[in-house]
């Protein structure tokens, strides 16, 4: 019987926790982490990272699995999840991963560039003018120097600026000049599967959720994190809208409104780019059963 790779693939706050725990009991299967975030031990509330009782008792990895000043990249996780993959084989047909990082699914099921890694200093510097500068000075740099991957690409999401910028500088050629590899082959299978809501369900969920963080400490939990605003993985909606509310940018209630406006976009991003990348099967997150005949 072929190795398969389970990949359940979805926005957030659509359900991907849950019902990967039902598939991982029915298949006793573990599940692969593939959330860009909840790698970070010191991030909790701001990721909806899921608790103990909500993973059923499941083996997760790649939860709390390293440390905010750690960078962690979806090469690395790329490396470090194919070793692990090879363990978990050994005594396991099936293994689960989920998670909503696109990029970081993508690696995992066809592999990454050889991109070169990042000097620290230069990461410093570009964070640094994110924080001084803001986005806009980073986006109009990354657009002369690469025009082809501005056309292609969400500009909004400060991480993949960040990222095709440095290389653009390390390399001084276009970032897209790196992204014309062929996929590369696995030795198991990959069953590919979405997850969707009704969009007016799956807003009022993200709404629901962030109430929910909110009134669990999320502004408490990003003031612990002051020292590390610069990290990439605070950089991202949950997080930087508190930086701004610290700094006076709004007040608490527009702080609020932006926490939720900005998650359900995000999800948005989401959709878009599983539905345009990979060959993702769509599932209403709802359907249990029809997921599981699909896989069993």
């Amino acid at each position: 019987m072929p190795k398969r790779l389970v990949v359940i693939a979805g926005p957030t706050a659509v359900g991907k926790t849950d019902l990967c725990v039902r598939l991982a009991q029915a298949l006793r299967a573990e599940v692969i982490s593939a959330d860009s975030r909840q790698f970070y031990r010191e991030l909790n509330i701001g990721t909806a990272k899921p608790t103990l009782d909500e993973l059923g008792g499941v083996p997760h990895h790649f939860i709390n699995s390293h440390s905010i000043q750690t960078l962690y990249s979806a090469g690395a996780f790329e490396r470090d999840a194919l070793v692990l993959l090879e363990r978990l084989f050994q005594t396991h047909d099936t293994v689960i991963a989920t998670g909503g990082s696109g990029l970081y699914i993508k690696a995992l099921c066809e592999g990454l560039d050889d991109l070169p890694e990042t000097p620290p200093a230069l990461r410093a510097e570009l964070m640094n003018r994110l924080d001084t500068e803001g986005l806009a000075s980073l986006q109009a740099q990354l657009q002369a120097l690469d025009p082809v991957y501005c056309a292609q690409n969400d500009l909004q999401n400060t991480q993949r600026v960040v990222r095709a910028l440095e290389v653009c500088l390390l390399t001084g050629q276009p970032f897209s000049s790196f992204r014309a590899r062929q996929t590369a082959q696995r030795p198991f299978e990959i069953v590919p599967i979405a997850l969707d809501r009704d969009r007016a369900d799956l807003y009022a969920r993200i709404d629901a959720r962030m109430d929910k963080m909110l009134a669990d400490g999320l502004v408490e939990e990003v003031r612990s994190l002051e020292a590390y605003r610069t990290h990439n993985a605070l950089q991202t909606v949950g997080y930087k809208e508190v930086f701004d509310y610290f700094e006076g940018v709004y007040d608490y209630d527009e702080m609020v409104r932006l926490l939720k406006r900005n998650s359900r976009r995000y999800a948005k991003r989401q959709i878009t780019w599983f539905k345009h990348q990979g060959n993702f099967e769509w599932f209403a997150a709802t359907d249990f059963e029809g997921i599981l005949g699909k896989i069993s």
